[in-house]
């Protein structure tokens, strides 16, 4: 189970679309964008990485004279350097030429003439090279710009692609990364806790027995893999089919009821922790909807935000040492307040309807919301989920989907394999033109033990090259 970091934990406290300010307190003021007094200065980056090019700048020759007798002036030599960061994106045409050999013995076994193999190629027969293809994947599902946008960008660059021709060959390419998808799915169905979401995508085909052309994407984070999964339905079918049947754990979800219906949950397998953001944003969308009521919000939002302090305490210590336990003793007090005010106010006959149905949903869930206090392993809430979650929404916003099933399973693996090499701390461009050439040595079929470029399968050695940054990368500035 993975351990709960400070920066989750008060990640609730960060999200500003979700506040709600007293209006008899004066308002905080905002924050200037940038450095902030009193704040030590950031590192300065570190740019000695990449390639080197010298520029030496000369004084022209009229210039190496005195301006007033015409003495000639003596070199000493150059200034301290000074440096720029530049980008050069080249388009080449690789023109491969083969040698060709004719025997000159009597040996009529071999042939007469004898020619240079051809390089390997990801796609036989296709004229682009392994290190477009990479661009493109990185630009539409990592960086979550729609493919159109990229051949413009590089028409800029002098090269004119045909989107039918790219769409053929990202075609060609889904079959070779799904022994990859399918490892990290099942990678990540054992582990011992998990976090869950699921948000909109459209597929623009037409399937039987659905209406409409909305699908729904899916997230399984695990400890050390995240699987996307793309599904017409949004029933608890999914998840349910998606975790393995012997699964063992704890589930963090926001309280959509799919995942209440899943059978390893009904069975006991998989207890389900809720997110207490979520709760928090009920409070909040009372004291928005009702003003009267907002003291009534700022209340419950203040002990919220205490139950987050007091947890973060807790953390920071180890859980056999003694601060630990004092830490851990105030936030179950604070619990147990928390306990007693919810049941005093729902006995309460004059509470407002809004204010009622808030605290009932905090009752029913409040064995899930607990589920921390003995494990101090799980955090909260499910933010982190949200957040994993965005990127493919972006892409959604960006280029509305996908056009075909086909188009929806490449997606849905890329999304899957960015998540999981940046959890690895993995350099994208590094690991595709690895596997890419494992493929293309293959003739353009899948490597032959495709598991040995999973993450969690490499060497330390590997790895450390893996997380490297590349000496030259295709990518486009998008400042």
């Amino acid at each position: 189970m993975s351990s709960c970091t400070s920066a989750e934990l008060d990640s609730v406290s960060k999200d500003r679309s979700n506040d709600l300010s007293d209006p008899d307190q004066p308002p905080k003021p905002k924050n200037r964008r940038g450095q902030q007094p009193g704040r030590p200065a950031p590192n300065r980056r570190d740019y000695s990485h990449l390639p080197e090019r010298e520029q030496l700048i000369e004084l022209p020759e009229d210039a190496k004279v005195c301006a007033c007798c015409g003495e000639p002036l003596v070199g000493l030599g150059q200034s301290d350097p000074c440096e720029q960061i530049e980008i050069e994106t080249i388009l080449y045409r690789r023109v491969v030429r083969r040698g060709r050999y004719r025997r000159t013995c009597q040996c009529h076994a071999q042939p007469r003439t004898v020619t240079a193999p051809l390089p390997p190629k990801l796609l036989p027969k296709s004229i682009f090279g392994t290190s477009l293809w990479i661009h493109l994947l990185l630009e539409k599902f990592h960086l979550q710009r729609p493919t159109h946008r990229t051949i413009e960008q590089l028409g800029l660059l002098g090269v004119d692609l045909a989107a039918g021709t790219i769409a053929g060959g990202l075609k060609r390419i889904e079959p070779l990364l799904t022994p990859i998808y399918d490892a990290i799915c099942d990678r990540q169905t054992k582990s011992n806790y998990f976090q869950a979401d699921e948000t909109r995508w459209k597929v623009f085909v037409e399937k039987a027995g659905k209406t409409g052309h909305l699908w729904w994407l899916w997230l399984f984070a695990g400890e050390d893999s995240i699987a996307y999964v793309l599904d017409p339905s949004r029933s608890h079918d999914v998840p349910q089919s998606h975790l393995s049947d012997d699964v063992q754990g704890v589930l963090m979800v926001d309280r959509y009821s799919a995942y209440k219906a899943i059978e390893q949950v009904k069975e006991g397998q998989l207890a389900l922790a809720f997110c207490w953001a979520h709760v928090r944003r009920d409070f909040v969308k009372v004291g928005k909807g009702y003003p009267e009521l907002v003291p009534w919000a700022l209340q419950w939002l203040g002990r919220i935000a205490e139950l987050y302090r007091l947890n973060r305490e807790r953390v920071k210590h180890p859980i056999d040492s003694e601060p630990f336990r004092e830490a851990d003793a105030a936030l179950r007090q604070h619990l147990d307040s928390m306990w007693a005010q919810r049941d005093v106010e729902l006995s309460t006959e004059k509470l407002r309807d809004p204010c009622c149905k808030v605290i009932t949903s905090l009752r029913k869930h409040w064995g899930g919301l607990t589920l921390f206090v003995d494990d101090p392993r799980i955090p909260l809430d499910n933010n982190y989920g949200e957040r994993l979650i965005r990127n493919p929404a972006l892409g959604r916003k960006n280029y509305y989907g996908s056009g075909a099933e086909w188009s929806g399973r490449l997606a849905v693996m890329m999304f899957s394999i960015f998540a999981t090499l940046a959890l690895w701390k993995i350099n994208p461009y590094k690991w595709l033109s690895w596997y890419f050439e494992a493929c293309a040595e293959n003739d353009g079929k899948i490597p032959s033990d495709p598991s040995s470029f999973l993450p969690w399968n490499l060497s330390t050695e590997r790895l450390s090259e893996q997380r490297s940054s590349p000496a030259t990368a295709l990518t486009s500035d998008t400042s």
